[in-house]
């Protein structure tokens, strides 16, 4: 039997790959009433004999940590979507998220009892990624929870 080897598609997960660092404006919401600035840092790095991309984040104000989750993107097998399991410091459980790419734009998407989010990375600029997150109780009604832009510093 020949063992599968990663696909284009595992590639292009290799794009979110790194150590970014940038700046988040919190919109107001249940988690953060007022909204604000903060920081954010991810490092990524594929593993898993390039199946899979792995990522820690964390999101600090004032110097202090106030949010970390842990996410591991991989591509389902069958009709290729962009997976990525979701650890967080809040939910304390696994949240999966699915979508694709659609040129340098990836968004994906997930649906739990306390309703919708949809994530969005954009990396058609060099060493910079935007990235926004919305939530929804009802995945038609959206409203944004963060906006975030940050540099490739490794």
């Amino acid at each position: 039997m020949q063992m599968p080897t990663p696909n284009d598609h595992h590639r292009a997960l290799a794009r979110l790959t790194g150590r970014w660092r940038g700046v988040e404006t919190m919109h107001p919401s249940p988690w953060d009433p007022k909204g604000g600035k903060a920081d954010g840092e991810t490092e990524s790095r594929v593993d898993l004999g390039g199946f899979a991309v792995i990522a820690d984040y964390r999101q600090l104000k004032d110097g202090q940590v106030t949010y970390t989750g842990h996410g591991v993107y991989t591509i389902d097998p069958e009709g290729h979507d962009v997976v990525l399991h979701w650890f967080d410091a809040i939910a304390g459980q696994r949240e999966e998220f699915r979508g694709r790419w659609d040129g340098d734009v990836l968004t994906i998407r997930s649906r739990s009892p306390s309703g919708h989010a949809r994530l969005t990375y954009d990396l058609s600029e060099p060493d910079r990624m935007r990235s926004a997150m919305d939530m929804s109780p009802d995945g038609e009604t959206w409203n944004r929870l963060f906006d975030g832009v940050y540099e490739r510093v490794g």
